[in-house]
């Protein structure tokens, strides 16, 4: 599997993937999931990939190489939204070839790729290809888009990233995500690929390869385990007032309701709890 996940602030783009796949817990390797494809000076445009490594590969070497050199390429669209069609047909090309063999096999059609980048003058912008070599461009409201094990990486992005966000704050958080990734799923793994894409600067001029060396990569993972915790730690635990306002189930007014016996002696009935409506942790008045 993997986790790969391309974000556009108003100061540029954030591009990040690991490198793990496997085909099996005893067959686990390493490939790059992230292409770039780049003229300095006049575009630069980052490709991530996620799902069968096979399919992903063949759609990548289709779009460095076309096998038509009269088609639209990655390095001549006027736009980034016809250099999302061109991934997209690759998408379909390389279905219309492979499927069926691999339906035969009992292998499913299964990538997704997330593009982004700049052409000449215009906005960078941002978008996730599907299968089916459709696409949807990233938003305002939604700058970020995630392709594998999405999941674990979520919740830190939609808590602190807006357009606004400044282009290392944006590379931080995504390294968080990663991290996090890492943390809960074995399926994604080191080494990483971070490419930091400046508006206008039509080059690439950040870009990291982070493993387990990585002094800064393992600040972030050893200073947010222990941050979490000592968040967690100064939350007040919940307090709880009694209540009879639970629900229960409804029983005839004369049924006979067995009682909780300890001993020789029946259990005193209680009423039930609930959590109380203060906060625990406001100084009283």
């Amino acid at each position: 599997m993997t986790y790969c996940v391309g974000m556009c602030v108003d100061e540029g783009l954030v591009f990040l993937s690991d490198t793990r796949t496997n085909a099996g817990v005893d067959h686990v390797s390493a490939a790059r999931k992230m292409a770039v494809f780049e003229q300095p000076g006049e575009r630069v445009l980052v490709l991530l990939a996620a799902g069968n490594l096979a399919l992903t590969q063949a759609v990548t070497h289709l779009l460095a190489a076309p096998a038509d050199p009269e088609r639209p390429t990655l390095y001549n669209a006027t736009n980034m939204a016809e250099a999302a069609r061109i991934v997209g047909d690759a998408v379909r090309e390389v279905h219309k070839r492979d499927a069926l063999s691999l339906a035969e096999f009992s292998v499913d059609f299964n990538c997704s790729f997330i593009l982004g980048g700049q052409i000449g003058t215009q906005s960078p912008r941002l978008f996730m290809i599907y299968a089916a070599g459709n696409f949807v461009e990233s938003t305002r409201v939604s700058p970020y888009f995630q392709i594998g094990e999405s999941k674990y990486g979520k919740p830190i992005i939609d808590r602190v990233i807006t357009p606004a966000t400044p282009l290392d704050e944006v590379a931080k958080c995504a390294l968080i995500s990663m991290d996090s990734t890492l943390r809960s799923n074995l399926s994604v793994g080191l080494p990483l690929d971070l490419l930091v894409y400046e508006k206008d600067s039509l080059s690439v001029t950040r870009f990291a390869s982070l493993d387990n060396d990585s002094e800064y990569f393992q600040m972030i993972h050893r200073t947010w385990g222990e941050r979490l915790r000592q968040i967690f730690g100064e939350i007040p635990n919940p307090t709880w007032t009694d209540s009879a306002d639970v629900p229960r189930r409804e029983r005839e007014q004369n049924a006979s309701v067995p009682r909780l016996v300890i001993g020789d002696l029946p259990c005193p009935e209680s009423p039930a709890q609930t959590l109380a409506q203060t906060d625990p942790g406001a100084t009283q008045q």
